[in-house]
């Protein structure tokens, strides 16, 4: 089959042919249609990741699919051979296995049917963004009437927050560029701050002199880096980038908080995947590439330019 893999470490990614993986007992092997591109492919692909968790080589990158089922391990019960679903490779030791191919092997509890109405490309951009997201905003429960601020909305991860704070009845915060901010108010942002135009902090006690009740912080490398300082005294926060969420940072801000990760088994994308097919929650792609291409999607997340979900789509 054909794998985007890196061969050894401090190797670059390469498109070749690998074996056919098999499930195991309690696996999935998915016949891949289409596979979104986050992040931590780039980090996985660099090797940032092997003293946190093992490789092992050759590495296929790709964390998010959807397909159709091939085969199934002993004791996989709630999908079948034939059936269309959506999933999501956990960073379990060791990470190897991957999405960027013909074929994926999934653990069974990160695999769940596709609803009807979901297609492979948009299901694709849908489980680990969409899971963080999901992680944030119940980290942090924004409540009806609270102000949110998203910092970093117009990515994969952001436009989720921005839908999912709105659904909860909060006024959403979002920042972005004046080319994002139709489509932010779209998607339920009550404002868009230019964060190109000025300190994000600035902006936001400009509209809102007390502060905002909630941080959802999805960029930055260190605290000085996260506008803290637009959150009101006793403000929550919830950040999807470690080394940011530090206890000076929040005593500082008078805030509460923590570091989120995404947790994309069934039990969450289910739901998920369902509010998305029934247009409940809109999954913006902002660029389909064949799997000859897919270095070039993971160079524009490494740019950080991409306006929405990168996905890759494998011929049937």
């Amino acid at each position: 089959m054909r794998a985007l893999h890196v061969p050894a470490p401090g190797q670059p990614p390469v498109l070749g042919e690998l074996d056919i993986p098999q499930p195991g007992p309690g696996d999935v092997l998915v016949k891949v249609r289409a596979a979104g591109l986050n992040p931590v492919d780039n980090i996985l692909a660099a090797g940032h990741m092997t003293q946190a968790v093992a490789h092992a080589y050759p590495l296929v990158l790709g964390r998010d699919v959807a397909g159709t089922v091939e085969a199934v391990g002993k004791d996989v019960t709630h999908v079948s051979p034939g059936d269309r679903v959506l999933g999501c490779l956990p960073l379990r030791p060791p990470v190897q296995a991957g999405t960027l191919a013909d074929y994926a092997v999934l653990p069974g509890d990160g695999v769940t049917p596709l609803p009807e109405g979901l297609d492979f490309v948009t299901a694709a951009a849908l489980p680990l963004a969409a899971s963080a997201a999901f992680a944030a905003i119940e980290s942090a429960s924004p409540q009806e009437g609270e102000v949110v601020l998203v910092n970093g909305a117009t990515g994969g991860v952001g436009l989720f927050a921005v839908q999912l704070a709105a659904a909860r009845g909060a006024v959403v915060v979002a920042t972005g560029t004046p080319e994002d901010e139709e489509r932010l108010l779209k998607l339920g942002a009550a404002t868009v701050i230019d964060y190109t135009a000025g300190s994000v902090v600035g902006q936001v006690r400009a509209e809102h002199s007390d502060g905002v009740d909630v941080l959802i912080n999805l960029v930055g490398q260190s605290p000085e880096q996260v506008p803290f300082a637009a959150l009101r005294v006793g403000g929550r926060v919830a950040s999807t980038t470690f080394g940011v969420v530090t206890d000076e940072a929040l005593a500082t801000a008078n805030a509460t908080g923590e570091v989120v990760s995404a947790n994309p088994v069934r039990e969450t994308t289910a739901p998920l995947a369902a509010l998305a097919a029934i247009n409940g929650l809109t999954v913006e792609v902002a660029e389909v590439l064949p799997l000859e291409r897919a270095i070039e999607g993971l160079a524009t997340l490494a740019a950080g330019i991409a306006r929405g979900k990168v996905v890759v789509a494998i011929d049937a």
